[in-house]
């Protein structure tokens, strides 16, 4: 069936959306032509029939993973005004890009079935209420959820193997640096960083809070150490007071505190001993970082 065939003057009365959706912050911001191309989805829509005052373009979900880990506000609006009977027409460049996982993707086919809302990509425009439709929509959601498996299994069995070979370096502490040799971590090269660390531990010793540590920072007007990233060169700067860490997050984060407090400038086992403090080694497992 010619896929203009599929539109009736129904759909062209509701809206037309165009969701777009890339999975980081890093894909947004160098992956432009990705970009380009899911705006330029909104053409498409009028090409089909649809004017421009109906034509919505939902892409606050640029930059979150479609897994169905990370809660998305874009695809959650999507989804109510389709439930609403509102949308004629979801169109996405392909089906990755509204969902990686089937109880999203089947959720809103189901949607779009009982609302007689169709779904396009680049490939074509489908109904979800017709069956050849529904079991090609089903099909697409599957390989995009198995692709996520098949690429994230690639990936964590590239780290697990460098990691064996000792050859997996991942980011330290604010504080540490990796030396010349193999596992080694020392002590930031510049003095000031070095000194401010043992103030904080100096004063959290005396103070007890985190909290207080920091006002009294702010109020001597001193700096504090930051991890340098692409954007930060400055290895000192005023720092934020941010919530209490999650009980998921806790252990790990003492276990930094351990490395930190307990290297000695020169000493290629220190890395070895907080991973023993934390858990026996033969148990430990390299799964996107270190545990």
């Amino acid at each position: 069936m010619n896929e203009r065939a599929k539109i009736t003057a129904n759909h062209l009365s509701r809206h037309a959306i165009v969701y777009l959706r890339q999975s980081s912050a890093a894909q947004v911001e160098h992956n432009r032509e990705s970009t380009d191309r899911q705006y330029a989805l909104a053409t498409k829509a009028r090409d089909l029939g649809w004017p421009e005052d109906r034509i919505i373009v939902i892409d606050e979900d640029l930059g979150l993973s479609g897994s169905g880990v990370i809660a998305r506000s874009g695809f959650a609006r999507l989804t109510a005004e389709v439930a609403l009977a509102r949308v004629g027409l979801v169109l996405g460049l392909e089906v990755s890009r509204l969902a990686r996982n089937n109880a999203e993707w089947y959720r809103l086919i189901d949607l779009a079935g009982l609302t007689d809302t169709l779904i396009g990509d680049a490939d074509g425009i489908y109904h979800p209420a017709l069956f050849n439709d529904r079991l090609l929509l089903g099909l697409k959601g599957t390989m995009s959820e198995a692709e996520l498996h098949v690429l994230r299994a690639r990936l964590n069995g590239g780290i697990r193997n460098k990691a064996a070979r000792g050859e997996l370096r991942r980011g330290l502490p604010v504080g540490l640096v990796w030396g010349d040799a193999d596992g080694e971590v020392r002590l930031h090269p510049d003095e000031a960083v070095v000194s401010a660390i043992r103030n904080v531990f100096t004063r959290f010793a005396e103070m007890g809070s985190a909290r207080r540590v920091w006002l009294w920072f702010r109020s001597e007007g001193l700096k504090l150490p930051l991890q340098m990233n692409a954007r930060r060169r400055d290895p000192l700067g005023r720092g934020e007071l941010h919530r209490h860490p999650s009980r998921a997050d806790q252990p790990r984060l003492c276990r930094l505190l351990y490395l930190w407090q307990n290297t000695p400038g020169d000493d290629p086992g220190c890395l070895r001993r907080a991973q023993d403090a934390y858990s026996p080694l033969a148990t430990l497992r390299v799964a996107g970082s270190h545990p």
